[in-house]
């Protein structure tokens, strides 16, 4: 952005855009980059400091129906099925005209992105959906995991990217994805584990003589990093530390939007409309009155900038909103580790612990209260239950070294600053670790023994937990007979504290097929588009797979940047 130094005090009326992006999430920058490229000239607002939202923070998984991956590997999917596994799924939330965008156009997103960007997905060999039992549900073909990215290719921009939390790096500054860490925890046993990680180390090693953390990008990163680097050669302009303030209004047409940038209010035309991507209202004052009380703290993945600005800028031209959802949020369970100064670091607990042999959840009655290896919105659910959060996650000696807990590391990582400050609680005996945390002691030593015997038969006759394809996806395949079970039995014992949480908001600006927005009498607001979450999920708050918001992200993102390039072009 140039300087605007020069403009005067109050509104001052900037240049013209054909496509305003508020939000720099994956979602945001699809719809930059689509547009980008089909020629437009695009400008993205973000509110942070750093661009990339909650995606670069994220997985970077994206569900798509019948992506050129799947047919690459042959994998014999339909439309019914998907179609079917999502109304189970969703239940009355069920939104026929979206899911059917949904399951018709998510190829052609996915397909015009890989073709015209920067974009590359490789889909995941086995990654069941969340509910592998219901009808039309499938173990692969639908889960796509983001092909990592060398962020030297960002130039300058690079340190303008939202850096992960500490917890989710390696060694002050390496991402690794789920291949990766599967990797870590084998290389042990396995050669060829070893000789992977030997080569991470080796260009982390190389990265860190010339940058302050890694540039082998993967998982939301590596997302962001390829969509943004396709948007900025094609021209399109971000500016960052700028928040919306208002939309500008013509004839009941949103004709752009009023921008504070460096102390000043711009007003920013866009002949095509503006997009909201900002991330939803996980973080605002107002998310509190859209969750479960269950009396216990509650944490969010978001960052603060996604404190619902697109809700207001909605509520000022009459948009309808989302309601009677399944749930409000996408749920996860989040630990927390205070750091010097009022510093808090959250950790959300999704996929590298929970599933693990030899590491339960238990309650403040020493029970476990659910399948630990079920999906961490299942899971979250689970906890809403009275008297059922904040919980704790257990684990002994033997699942400690050889997995992990939360932000502590397998062996040989020394783990005793954790227990310093508080985070990682450890003690020579079930009794003891139940009493320094709270937890009934008798009940811990009763549950401790019912699934002990479980584990060593290899089935968990309370929750099942590993008896689905998915739990099973998420265990120790090198583990049997059940690679989600393993009997705690060796000393110490470790627990850490789990919070109920959330990645974000699913309610959302109600929209039509297009990303355009609909005001309350169910009518397009011309020039109104909402994609991510700032748009009403089609999931309705419910969880159905790996990916479910950014998959959704890239295709809405992706059909709201066509539909403004087609109307443009169409009014030349």
């Amino acid at each position: 952005m140039n300087t605007t130094a020069q403009f005067p005090r109050g509104v001052v009326v900037a240049e013209a855009y054909d496509l305003i992006v508020l939000g720099s999430g994956a979602a945001g920058f699809t719809a930059a980059a689509t547009a980008a490229c089909k020629g437009l000239k695009v400008l993205i607002v973000e509110k942070a400091a750093t661009f990339g939202g909650t995606s670069a923070i994220s997985g970077g998984a994206a569900w798509i129906f019948d992506s050129d991956q799947a047919r690459a590997a042959g994998i014999q999917d339909s439309p019914q099925a998907i179609r079917t596994y999502l109304r189970k799924t969703i239940g009355s939330a069920f939104n026929p005209e979206l899911v059917e965008a949904f399951i018709q156009r998510g190829r052609e997103a996915l397909h015009f992105l890989e073709q015209n960007t920067e974009l590359a997905y490789a889909l995941r060999p086995f990654s069941p959906d969340y509910y592998p039992l219901e009808e039309g549900a499938t173990d692969r073909g639908r889960a796509l995991e983001v092909v990592e990215y060398d962020g030297r290719l960002l130039g300058a921009r690079f340190k303008d990217l939202r850096r992960p939390p500490e917890g989710m790096l390696l060694f002050g500054g390496m991402m690794v994805n789920r291949v990766d860490i599967q990797h870590f925890l084998s290389f042990r046993r396995s050669p060829r584990s070893l000789w992977h990680c030997l080569k991470l180390l080796a260009r982390y090693g190389l990265d860190r003589l010339s940058h302050e953390r890694g540039t082998r990008l993967t998982v939301g990163n590596a997302l962001i990093a390829r969509l943004a680097t396709t948007a900025f050669a094609k021209g399109a302009e971000l500016w960052l530390n700028s928040s919306a303030e208002s939309l500008v209004l013509d004839q009941g047409r949103v004709r752009g939007v009023r921008v504070r940038c460096n102390g000043q209010l711009l007003e920013l035309h866009a002949r095509g409309g503006v997009v909201c991507a900002m991330g939803g209202f996980a973080a605002g004052a107002q998310a509190a009155d859209y969750r479960p009380d269950t009396g216990s703290e509650h944490w969010t993945m978001s960052p603060e900038t996604n404190d619902g600005v697109a809700l207001a800028l909605g509520e000022t031209v009459n948009a309808a909103t989302g309601n009677g959802l399944a749930a409000n949020f996408f749920w996860a369970p989040v630990s927390v580790l205070p750091r010097l100064g009022n510093e808090l670091e959250r950790f959300p607990h999704l996929v590298t612990d929970r599933a693990k042999p030899g590491i339960i959840a238990v309650n403040r009655a020493g029970r476990r209260f659910t399948n630990e290896a079920d999906s961490y919105h299942s899971f979250v659910q689970a906890m809403q239950r009275p008297g059922n959060a904040p919980c704790w996650l257990i684990g002994d000696a033997e699942a400690l070294g050889r997995y992990g807990m939360g932000l502590a590391r397998p062996s040989p990582v020394d783990n005793r600053a954790l227990e310093r400050a508080g985070y990682l609680h450890r003690a020579d005996t079930p009794e003891q670790l139940a009493r320094a945390i709270g937890v009934d002691p008798q009940g811990l030593v009763a549950t401790l023994a019912h699934h002990n015997e479980d584990a060593r038969a290899g089935v968990d006759s309370q929750f099942g937990k590993g008896a689905t394809s998915y739990n099973q996806s998420l265990g120790d395949p090198h583990h049997q007979p059940n690679p989600c079970l393993a009997p705690l039995t060796k000393a110490p014992w470790y627990a850490i504290r789990l919070h109920t949480g959330d990645l974000g908001s699913a309610r959302g600006l109600v929209t039509d097929a297009n990303a355009n927005v609909l005001d309350r009498q169910g009518a397009p607001i011309a020039g109104l588009y909402a994609a991510g979450n700032d748009m009403n999920s089609i999931m309705g708050g419910t969880y159905p797979g790996p990916g479910i918001t950014i998959g959704p992200g890239l295709t809405f993102g992706y059909l709201a940047a066509t539909h403004v390039a087609e109307r443009l072009q169409s009014n030349h």
